[in-house]
């Protein structure tokens, strides 16, 4: 009975709880529609205005229509006012070989910042679209000011709510400044990964300002500062900092040692970070992630690191550490990921360095001068899921087969001896992923099953015959090694079950014989790459089975014979390299229209270049054939092409001037990333880039970006005409090359806008007049020829073009000027000389001479007729002079007499 009154009480607060839900719920359920503020509203249908929206993300945006139920776009139940704008773009990026993301559909233009206006907002995801940049609408944010974005200023007022802000994946966005996330001083969580923040160098002040953060992804920013100088950085509450895949130029700065916040994760690898760490870190006690592998870090792994006991992932991998390992590592008992390759250790690893890891996963541990010491009865306290040591031999330690867990394996940098059954080939059957890297293996494979999923051999010095793959194996890399003989063993066995071969590269051996036509067994291959190997033979018939290939590399062998109509198959096929053999024929019409790549250097392909290539291609290289005939026109319409090589064939006529419609070397091609062959394996992602060949600055490298790289090289041709003055808007083109051509005419001085470029080569043509002055601004010009042409007057004078030696220049006659030894200077009056003024005219120069001769001719003509008339009128002078020329006339015969008596005698 006592608790009667309780009860009552609270009985009575639940009823009018529930009297309150229904009022509530007839309101609005009288009107299933919850209608949105009309100021969030117009803010909305303005960002819609502004973006280029190729798939019709926003379509269903319409004034007559409730923005609260706009996709994307979610509002308090309430209020009804705007609290997430939710607009991720997403892109394909499944299993298998995925060379080209495909962002056209996503949102592009420009990001209003008065979507900040929006009071409510608290969370705001605009990732992975193609945004270029952010701006300013004075008509819709009228109580923004003093935000300084690119050349404009304002700050937003209205913005505490938001919390979260992801940006991230906009790759072609830049921001100037972020001083506008001053007034977001509410926000935890920010992505803006991807984001061009070159010229922002106080972001770490700035991020400091915002109390609440917790979270900071500052990936790929194309950042340089990380104010080394600044001892203290007032971060309150962050716990996750990633700068990770910048270009930090700095030693580890104070302030991050010195953070008062509890932080747990720090990403610092992939930059430009050098030093050594500190030798006491206090404030890192809750520090369970370091990463800061891929920088230039020296000096000993310090002590301090083995006391962070709750550290659970520690990657120092490729740096410069030196010394030996700390032994106090094998203190941290939670650690799950120690990885430590590509240093420079020395001194002992033992068990002792893994006394109490008893969580540890993985370990990576790898550097030439370290030595690995292992009892052979020492059983670990670990059951590891991947391990990657080196140096080790001539046997694998003993404790790797007590691992029963293993799904990845690697060795480098060792020396193994196996015989034929060894038991290791049969241990790592049972191995998902086998890296043997950078070795030297003494025994012979061509008896081994191998049956991991993935399968690296690479540039282990093996020789022999080819191993013997099952049915398991979806990756195969054999790359770089002496392996001989014909590819029959590998291609041409029974199989029990059909292959699930995707990836092979046996490209770098001594391989003989044909191409063998058992290639009906591997339908499942996606990428082939044979190159580098002493392979003849025509390409068989059973190559075009594979339909869904999308990468074929027969570069550097002795092929021969026309390309095969069977290939036409290939629906799939993308990057086609058969450089550097003796194929011959013109170039069938049915290569694939969707191939991105076409090296087909250095053969014996004739007749004229197709108009039907590939429109979507981005690489192609028809260099060092017997082409002949013009460019045709069509190549204006490959809009993604970075890679226009034509060089050393017999191509005639002009340069096209529609050559600037190839938009992908005027601006960044945004929709296509190339990204190469994806593979997982137990949830982690590995990528194999597609490797090119290609010749810039006269040397040829692989590359693995080499869809960033922009060159056109038409050079060892018998092209006519002027350079066209639309070759000067490919201002994202980092090679030029039109040498050894017939071109005449002026440079222009447009030529000063390509200020990416890197190489330029326009030696032996017939161009003449000056080098423009706007060459100085090629900032990044490190390799010029302009030798052998008809080049007049000074070298623009500046650190950019004196740079260069005097080879750059050779061959024209009338320029002058450092680093040439011919100054720019005439003969003067009296032997000595008057230097001419290089910014004089041709005009004033002509003139000034004109008259100084026309002064000599007068004063001339004035003293011989003076002479004249003096002799003339005066009696005495006269005499005087006829009685010299007498004389003279003596002595002249008397002189000749004398010679020629001497002469015959």
């Amino acid at each position: 009975m006592d608790s009667f009154p309780s009860n009552f009480k609270h009985a009575s607060i639940l009823a009018w709880s529930l009297c309150a839900i229904m009022f509530t719920t007839c309101i609005h359920g009288s009107d299933s529609k919850i209608h949105c503020n009309e100021k969030d509203k117009q803010i909305l249908l303005n960002f819609k205005n502004g973006a280029i929206d190729p798939s019709g993300l926003l379509s269903a945006w319409s004034s007559q229509q409730d923005c609260c139920h706009w996709y994307g776009v979610v509002c308090h139940n309430f209020t009804s006012r705007v609290t997430q704008l939710n607009l991720p773009c997403s892109f394909i990026n499944g299993y298998g070989y995925n060379n080209f993301i495909d962002k056209s559909h996503c949102l592009s233009g420009d990001i209003p910042i008065s979507l900040l206006q929006m009071e409510f907002l608290e969370h705001l995801d605009l990732s992975n679209h193609d945004y270029l940049a952010m701006t300013y609408d004075s008509m819709n944010s009228p109580s923004c000011h003093n935000l300084s974005l690119g050349n404009l200023h304002y700050q937003c007022e209205n913005s505490s709510s938001l919390h979260y802000l992801d940006l991230s994946g906009n790759l072609n966005l830049l921001i100037h400044n972020l001083e506008w996330l001053s007034s977001a001083y509410s926000l935890k969580y920010i992505d803006l990964s991807g984001i061009d923040l070159r010229t922002e160098t106080n972001w770490v002040q700035l991020m400091a300002m915002l109390p609440s953060l917790s979270e900071l992804y500052l990936v790929d920013c194309h950042l340089d500062n990380m104010s080394p100088s600044l001892h203290f950085a007032n971060f309150t509450a962050l716990e996750v900092l990633d700068l990770s895949v910048n270009a930090i130029y700095s030693e580890v700065p104070n302030w991050l040692f010195n953070l008062t916040c509890d932080i747990s994760y720090i990403y610092l690898d992939n930059n430009l970070l050098r030093g050594e760490l500190p030798k006491a870190m206090p404030n890192f006690q809750v520090l369970k992630y370091l990463v800061l592998s891929n920088n230039d870090l020296n000096g000993p792994i310090p002590d301090c690191l083995g006391k962070l006991e709750h550290l659970t992932y520690l990657d120092l991998s490729s740096n410069l550490f030196s010394g030996p390992l700390p032994i106090n590592l094998g203190n941290l008992s939670s650690l799950v990921a120690l990885k430590a390759r590509s240093n420079y250790f020395t001194g002992v690893v033992s068990e002792k360095h893994f006394t109490n890891l008893s969580n540890l996963k993985f370990l990576f541990v790898e550097s030439p001068n370290i030595i690995f010491d292992f009892d052979l009865h020492w059983i670990p306290p670990f059951q590891l899921d991947g391990v990657f040591l080196g140096p080790v031999g001539p046997k694998p330690p003993q404790w790797l087969y007590t691992q029963t867990s293993l799904k990845s394996l690697g060795f480098a940098n060792s020396k193994f001896s196996f015989e034929t059954g060894d038991k290791f080939w049969s241990f790592v059957s049972k191995i998902e992923l086998l890296q043997l890297v950078g070795n030297s293996i003494d025994g012979d494979l061509s008896n081994v099953l191998l049956n991991s999923s993935f399968i690296q051999l690479s540039s282990n010095n093996l020789k022999g015959g080819l191993p013997r793959l099952s049915s398991s194996v979806r990756v195969f890399m054999v790359d770089n090694n002496s392996l001989s003989g014909s590819m029959v063993p590998l291609l041409c066995h029974d199989m029990d079950r059909r292959s699930n071969l995707e990836y092979l590269d046996m490209s770098n051996n001594k391989l003989s014989g044909g191409l063998t036509d058992c290639w009906t067994n591997w339908k499942s291959l996606l990428h082939i790459n044979l190159g580098n190997n002493d392979l003849s033979g025509k390409i068989p018939p059973s190559m075009g089975l594979l339909e869904n290939r999308t990468s074929l590399h027969l570069h550097e062998n002795n092929l021969s014979g026309d390309i095969p109509l069977s290939l036409q198959n290939c629906h799939s096929l993308l990057i086609l390299n058969v450089r550097e053999n003796r194929f011959s024929g013109s170039i069938p019409n049915w290569l694939p229209h969707k191939a991105r790549a076409l090296q087909l250097r250095s053969n014996q392909f004739t007749g004229s270049i197709p108009n039907w290539l590939p429109h979507k291609a981005r690489a192609l290289q028809l260099r060092s054939n017997q082409f002949t005939g013009t460019i045709p026109p069509q190549i204006c319409q490959m809009h993604s092409l970075t890679i226009l090589d034509f060089a050393d064939n017999r191509i005639s006529g002009h340069i096209p001037s529609c050559i600037n419609n190839i938009t992908a070397m005027v601006v960044h091609v945004r929709s296509v990333i190339a990204i190469g062959y994806i593979f997982y394996i137990d949830g982690t992602c590995y990528i194999i880039p597609e490797n090119l060949m290609l010749l810039m600055k006269g040397k040829g490298l692989e590359y693995e970006d080499w869809n960033l790289i922009r060159i056109v090289d038409l050079s060892s041709n018998d092209l006519l005409g002027t350079i066209p003055a639309q070759m000067f808007s490919l201002t994202k083109l980092h090679s030029l090359n039109l040498s050894h051509n017939q071109l005449v005419g002026k440079i222009p001085k447009e030529i000063g806008n390509m200020r990416e470029l890197e190489s330029l080569d326009l030696s032996r043509n017939q161009l003449s007049g000056e080098i423009p002055e706007s060459m100085s601004n090629l900032s990044f010009l490190s390799y010029l020829n302009l030798s052998f042409n008809n080049l007049t007057g000074k070298i623009p004078s500046g650190t950019q073009l004196q740079g260069f030696g005097a080879l750059s220049y050779i061959g024209n006659l009338d320029l002058c000027g450092p680093p040439l030894t011919k100054s720019c200077s005439h003969d003067g009056i009296f032997g000595g000389t008057e230097p001419l003024d290089a910014d004089d005219d041709d005009d004033d120069k002509s003139q000034f001479w004109s008259s100084f001769y026309m002064g000599m001719g007068v004063g001339f003509a004035t003293c011989f007729w003076g002479v004249c008339a003096v002799i003339f009128f005066n009696r005495k002078w006269r005499h005087a002079y006829f009685r010299f020329l007498y004389d003279l006339r003596d002595q002249l015969y008397v002189m000749v007499v004398t010679k020629m008596n001497k002469l015959f005698k």
